[in-house]
């Protein structure tokens, strides 16, 4: 069997991947996506809220109120949960993480993160408009529902923050909740609107979506095994279930699975998973959801998805391969039925997958220092959904010698050395 060859591999067919492929793709390139899976988007991009989040200024950092802290490390939060036999492997990671969430360090990465954010639904509109898939995105933004006057105040001192850099959010009282989400129930301090940021009932479907457009413009997608991945001569070989296929340039995209191939190359990178579940469940009789609406003091996210309601939990410090525990989904199902009126559930088990971060939530995204052609994509927190075109634009850029659209130094995997 012949060698295959191109100009560029790109190992993991999620979001972020196949947004890279197709950036590439559109400068020139000869481009090869490589999945273990026969087709894209089957692991961590398909389980999501679905929300493209640009308004979504500030990641996710490690809370600093020292009751909020204890909340979480005595399991007394809904929002995060994690296994006491893995938490000696996560404790330095979460020293990192705690350490990269002061003020200064947090406003840093949110300024570094801001013009992709930026650009994350326009990215995905004109991907969209290619692809000729309008459906899979709807512009009806999401609900932040708060239970108490204590957390009310707290977002809106963040939305006030989060103003400055151009996000808009609606206040709602109760009555103003009902009236845009009409079969909710429960006693609510108020919401907030967020009417920005775009909407995906089939996120898996949207990467789907973004492989077949990459198909079509004569990209090829091959099974293979990246941890094959090998470099020999000035180009890199990964083994096929078509043979081998070499490239002067690679990319690694796989999400929480990057660790299998920087690893073995002698990249000390501090990636760690934040493991989450959904479930889908049939709404009952006609009710209808209208938009997402996250249950802030609750820790869950019901969103309208094709398939069903998608309830979504939150963060589970736990082994990437471990088996799954969804206590959260168990937990939260019940508080779900009482918030909207849902019925039996669609499927026969929660879905479970795991969110790649690293300590100051921003992604890596750039040239490995110590090896010829090698580039780095990976570690999109939270946010892979949102940025994955975006940061495969940016990546495209610096590859193809353009000038990149945003600083990329914060990006860049030599801030771990």
């Amino acid at each position: 069997m012949a060698e295959l060859k191109a100009d560029v591999l790109v190992l993991g067919a999620g979001m972020v991947g196949v947004s890279a492929a197709l950036h590439l793709q559109k400068r020139g390139r000869n481009v090869v996506l490589i999945d273990r899976h026969e087709v894209a988007g089957e692991e961590t991009s398909y389980g999501n809220g679905g929300l493209i989040e640009c308004a979504s200024v500030f990641p996710y950092m490690f809370p600093r109120d020292v009751g909020e802290i204890l909340r979480y490390a005595f399991l007394r939060a809904p929002q995060v949960r994690y296994h006491f036999r893995d938490l000696p492997a996560f404790l330095p990671w979460l020293a990192r993480y705690f350490f990269a969430s002061s003020p200064e360090r947090a406003l840093h990465s949110a300024m570094a993160e801001l013009p992709l954010i930026q650009r994350s639904l326009i990215e995905h509109e004109a991907l969209i408009a290619e692809a000729d898939v309008p459906e899979l995105l709807r512009r009806t933004g999401w609900i932040k529902l708060f239970r108490s006057e204590a957390t009310l105040a707290g977002a809106l001192r963040d939305l006030k923050r989060a103003g400055e850099h151009g996000v808009t959010g609606e206040v709602l009282d109760g009555a103003a909740v009902i009236a845009r989400e009409p079969h909710l129930t429960g006693d609510f301090s108020g919401a907030i609107h967020f009417p920005a940021p775009g909407f995906v009932p089939d996120p898996g479907g949207l990467a789907k979506a973004y492989a077949a457009l990459f198909g079509r413009k004569g990209g090829r997608y091959l099974v293979g095994d990246a941890r094959t991945l090998e470099q020999s001569s000035g180009r890199w070989r990964v083994a096929t279930l078509e043979g081998s296929i070499t490239a002067r340039d690679v990319v690694v995209a796989m999400g929480p699975w990057s660790d299998q191939i920087f690893a073995p190359l002698g990249y000390s990178i501090p990636l760690q998973v934040k493991r989450g579940y959904h479930l889908h469940v049939r709404p009952r009789g006609n009710a209808v959801l209208n938009h997402p609406v996250l249950d802030t003091d609750l820790g869950f996210l019901l969103a309208p998805m094709n398939r069903g309601i998608r309830l979504t939990t939150g963060a589970e410090f736990a082994h990437r391969d471990a088996p799954p525990t969804p206590v959260q989904v168990e937990r939260a199902l019940p508080r779900a039925h009482r918030l909207f009126p849902l019925g039996e559930p669609v499927d026969t088990k929660p879905w479970m997958g795991a969110r790649p971060c690293l300590p100051d939530m921003l992604p890596v995204i750039g040239k490995a220092p110590r090896h010829s052609g090698l580039w780095f994509d990976f570690g999109h927190q939270h946010h892979g959904l949102t940025l994955g075109p975006a940061t495969g634009r940016l990546l495209a850029e610096m590859m193809t010698g353009e000038t990149p659209f945003a600083d990329v130094r914060p990006f860049a995997v030599e801030r771990f050395d």
